[in-house]
């Protein structure tokens, strides 16, 4: 990059640059001193550790609010691993309606499809910052589906398209909504999410939260297909109950217990989940209003009743960012998110690998609204370095851009 290119810097910085999409922002104030009580060199069986892992399945259920019989486990493999064990138990009883509209919920399409080879499937796409056509889906049938698309900016409004006497099961991946968004629990039956996320925590556990019909599924049914022994809820036919006792299916980290276990003491001292969801939508409004106000950033969901308020993916509409191939913008944009990873201003910011070329800003709960408002003077100023070098022809020789925008 050109040195001569002198725009000035903002002076407020904000307090903490973490902005990733995850592993997200800890807590205000963490620190690792908050976890000097964690049961260090202790097996995950004794009882010290048990309890504290039943008191994250505990804490989660009060917190949440979750309905009566709905019961809560710590699973292997984050995320990722709660929704695999979910489909392989699960899915195959009957016909599966797939929602795919970003990276993650593409992969559970290619799993049901091609890994569990499920005969009787209807996959409904959308591109990124977009939603399926929800009036399609048919809600007799299983549904497997993200809340919010992480990589792709766009979240399902609400669960209105999910009759409350359907016949099938609603398998909802909502890593980047729960303790965000305030979940129509009624409506869904699988839900999976990590700590990493919204919580802020660690990565390698899974939290997996099932209705009393997923829990009569999972008894009930008896896939043909081998599953694999992290994702077995059942012995001898019948479920493993202490599964949802924190007796974990594999080792946990202890110290990971120990950080979420902080992470909702603090949640329960600033108001509960409903102050985390306040906490989502003022930082989601904020970008909002600086997204109004600005001449070359927009979101890329289009429509504003579907916009992710977690993983917020922003597209540069600029006329000389339009005009660079594909591969050009995706270097101007590193070099935008670049600078301010280097000011230590925002770390982690570009664009999902398979998503459009772009910003992303994590606006969960632990993020404060004030280091976003503190954030949008310095995207505006690398924006501007950015394309003063590209639009002056001093980026190697770009002069075309340089004519043809003027």
């Amino acid at each position: 990059m050109n040195d001569t290119i002198n725009i000035k810097k903002p002076e407020e910085r904000p307090n903490n640059p973490c902005f990733s999409s995850g592993p997200c922002a800890k807590m205000p104030n963490w620190s690792l001193e908050k976890l000097k009580d964690f049961n260090s060199g202790r097996s995950h069986r004794s009882s010290p550790c048990k309890a504290k892992l039943k008191a994250v399945i505990e804490e989660t259920k009060s917190l949440l609010k979750l309905p009566e019989g709905y019961k809560v486990a710590i699973v292997p493999g984050s995320d990722t691993g709660a929704i695999e064990m979910a489909m392989w138990a699960i899915i195959g009883e009957r016909g599966v309606d797939v929602l795919n509209y970003d990276a993650f919920s593409s992969l559970w399409a290619g799993d049901i499809l091609e890994e569990l080879q499920i005969k009787d499937v209807r996959e409904f796409k959308a591109p990124y910052g977009k939603l399926p056509d929800l009036s399609q889906v048919d809600t007799d049938r299983d549904v497997v589906f993200v809340w919010n698309g992480t990589t792709s900016g766009a979240m399902i409004p609400n669960g209105d398209w999910i009759k409350s006497d359907r016949k099938g099961l609603t398998i909802c991946d909502a890593t980047s909504s729960v303790f965000a968004v305030d979940m129509p629990w009624e409506k869904l039956d699988v839900i999976t999410f990590s700590w990493q996320k919204v919580l802020g925590g660690e990565g390698a556990h899974g939290m997996l939260i099932l209705s009393p019909r997923a829990l009569k599924r999972i008894e009930e049914y008896n896939p043909e297909r081998p599953i694999p022994r992290i994702f077995r809820f059942k012995k001898g036919g019948k479920i493993i109950e202490g599964i949802f006792e924190g007796l974990t299916i594999n080792t946990p980290s202890m110290l990971c217990v120990e950080d979420v276990l902080v992470t909702m003491n603090w949640i329960k001292e600033v108001g509960g989940a409903e102050e985390m969801y306040n906490r989502t939508k003022r930082n989601f409004q904020a970008i909002s209003n600086w997204v109004a106000k600005s001449s070359w950033i927009e979101f890329l969901a289009k429509e504003e009743n579907s916009r992710s308020l977690t993983s917020v993916c922003l597209d540069i509409k600029s006329e000389w960012f339009k005009l660079l191939s594909d591969a050009d913008k995706a270097i101007a944009a590193k070099k935008i998110t670049g600078l301010l990873d280097k000011e230590k201003v925002a770390h982690d910011i570009n664009s999902y690998p398979s998503a459009p070329v772009g910003i992303r800003i994590w606006a969960g709960a632990m993020v404060e609204t004030s280091d976003l408002e503190a954030l949008f003077s310095w995207l505006d100023w690398a924006y501007e370095v950015v394309a003063t070098e590209y639009t002056n022809g001093e980026n190697n020789g770009e002069s075309t851009i340089s004519r043809q925008v003027g």
